[in-house]
């Protein structure tokens, strides 16, 4: 040890714990994933679900999403103009960054998005309404029924409770970041280039989404929100 002052690593004597094996990922099937986005409608986590399921933006990334970087009309004015989109700048890792540099995107929005997102724009305001005084606005767009942020258990049991009752789904076995991996695995069953599906959820380079989500990965042969749309079909938009 340093200057010979300590004539043994103390920490050598310490056992190291084995720990408990990660549960294994998985994804929903295209009818799992229907079913899920059927079974959800009318819950608090109706819009959560179909943003996570259909833009593969990370959990802790929604719970940081404010409404000033959510643009339901796109902007059409803008050269080229833009279609209805998120811009994923934040998250709830300290600082307020995303999990790498690559990490922060925007991302277009699947018309079965925009409709979710103007209906929890509207409920919202009626949260705000029902609060009164106890609401803390944050600018959130997924918060508590006070406006307050949500961590990972709130999440994580109210999405459990919006799969409740829904067939061939036990939602004990599923938490809120297997959404992303389902989005993952449609794309890539749709055939989706794997360098595409790397940069929709905000890696630096391919070799790290196949490390991730090896086991949702297909071979591919032959970009989010269009294929998105062509395997759930979008929703008639708001004007």
């Amino acid at each position: 040890m340093a200057r010979d002052k300590v004539k043994r690593n103390v920490v050598e004597l310490c056992s190291v714990p084995q720990g408990q094996a990660g549960r294994p990922s998985k994804a929903l099937t295209f009818a799992q994933a229907e079913a899920v986005l059927k079974g959800a409608e009318g819950t608090s986590m109706y819009a959560y679900i179909v943003v996570a399921l259909l833009t593969g933006a990370r959990t802790e990334e929604l719970r940081a999403l404010t409404w000033d970087h959510v643009f339901l009309k796109g902007k059409p004015d803008a050269d080229p103009p833009q279609p209805p989109h998120i811009a994923v700048w934040r998250s709830v890792r300290r600082g307020g960054d995303t999990k790498t540099g690559k990490s922060r995107r925007t991302l277009a929005l699947p018309g079965r998005c925009v409709e979710a997102l103007w209906q929890q724009f509207e409920d919202q305001g009626w949260d705000r309404l029902a609060a009164g005084d106890k609401w803390e606005e944050h600018g959130l767009v997924f918060s508590s029924a006070v406006g307050k942020p949500l961590d990972a258990a709130n999440v994580r049991r109210a999405f459990r409770q919006a799969l409740k009752g829904i067939d061939g789904i036990n939602a004990d076995e599923w938490t809120p970041r297997e959404l992303r991996h389902s989005f993952v695995s449609l794309l890539s069953d749709r055939g989706v280039p794997l360098e595409v599906i790397s940069r929709l959820v905000g890696h630096s380079g391919t070799a790290v989404t196949e490390e991730i989500y090896r086991k949702q990965i297909r071979p591919v042969i032959q970009t989010g929100a269009v294929v998105m749309d062509g395997i759930f079909g979008a929703d008639p938009q708001r004007p």
